[in-house]
């Protein structure tokens, strides 16, 4: 695996951006989930509660044009790139002013107007996905870099071999971003995965590839710091795998029966959100009255966004009938 020669630190409005996003997708989170309890939605929901370190720091990092495609898993990917949440909330309440017109649901949001290009079912589907918006990012002179978000079970899967083969190949812009969380759904890392890091395997395609720990705002920062800039100046692709732990099962509902109880009560209480809090106080980034008006801030978005979906109108019957075909073909 690679060694970083130089290293990155964010200062402290980065911090308090990280802490920011962050918060943003955990508040977020909590609001889905008690809407399911109550029963005021209804859909599958893969919760990445624990997670929130990886996508604040890489969102923080990147820029408006800058463009990801993630996963099922990967609201908490789309909240912390400032993704409007008001869309988002109307989306996964099933109702026409979502982005996609209520008709995708919680694994198909997308928003091209902050980089955030496709939500993806299908297990991996980002990276050749992400492959093909940084081939164009290539082509047009760009200086957008491409993340491309997936799990650890995704790396056993072919397309990950092949996207990762294609991106050295043509030396495309992208961060190829592995939350290596454990568990691929049901199954423990250790019992499905052949190699100990699966940062190991970016040498078979001549790429850099480096573990880092998911849960330290420095240690990400510093590691994609390097992946953006290795991808804005053409010399290609990064492999990030990075390590946390999912505090809830693969999906609400799991009872996380294959999960050491041990393990996750020591992950959870290490909480990196708390942990990020009370040493921004300690070190002086930030008082206490600045991170109560962030969440503040935060909460009463989500309220407005909450009320904004659940308002929304419902779709059509037409609507059944649109976005399949083109309406009108080019002359």
């Amino acid at each position: 695996m690679a060694v970083l020669s130089n290293v990155a630190k964010p200062d402290s409005a980065a911090l308090v951006d990280i802490y920011r996003r962050m918060l943003r997708v955990e508040r977020n989170d909590d609001a889905i989930r008690a809407s399911l309890r109550r029963g005021r939605l209804q859909m599958p929901y893969y919760s990445a509660r624990g997670q929130e370190v990886i996508p604040a720091t890489i969102s923080h990092l990147l820029t408006q044009d800058d463009q990801i495609c993630t996963i099922y898993r990967g609201i908490q990917d789309m909240v912390a790139k400032d993704m409007p949440l008001k869309p988002l909330w109307a989306e996964i309440a099933g109702r026409i002013d979502g982005t996609c017109k209520g008709k995708g649901g919680p694994m198909h949001l997308t928003y091209p107007d902050m980089g955030i290009m496709v939500t993806t079912g299908i297990v991996g589907s980002s990276m050749p996905i992400a492959n093909g918006l940084a081939w164009a990012a290539q082509l047009d002179g760009s200086k957008r870099v491409v993340v491309a978000y997936f799990g650890d079970g995704a790396s056993n899967i072919g397309a990950f071999h092949e996207s990762l083969n294609m991106a050295s190949a043509w030396k495309l812009p992208v961060l190829f971003v592995c939350a290596n969380n454990g568990f691929a759904e049901h199954t423990r890392y250790e019992d499905a995965t052949s190699v100990d890091f699966i940062a190991k395997r970016a040498a078979g395609y001549g790429m850099p590839g480096y573990t880092v720990d998911g849960n330290d705002p420095d240690d990400m920062y510093a590691h994609v710091s390097a992946a953006i800039e290795r991808a804005r100046a053409g010399e290609g692709p990064t492999l990030l795998e990075c390590k946390t732990f999912r505090f809830l099962g693969h999906v609400l509902g799991d009872d996380d029966f294959y999960m050491d109880k041990d393990e996750k009560a020591a992950a959870m209480a290490a909480d990196p959100l708390p942990a990020l809090r009370a040493r921004l106080i300690a070190e002086g980034h930030a008082g206490e009255d600045d991170l109560a008006a962030i969440q503040a801030a935060i909460e009463a978005e989500i309220t407005e966004a909450q009320e904004f979906g659940f308002n929304s109108p419902l779709p059509s019957l037409d609507e059944l009938r649109r976005d399949v075909f083109a309406e009108e073909m080019p002359a």
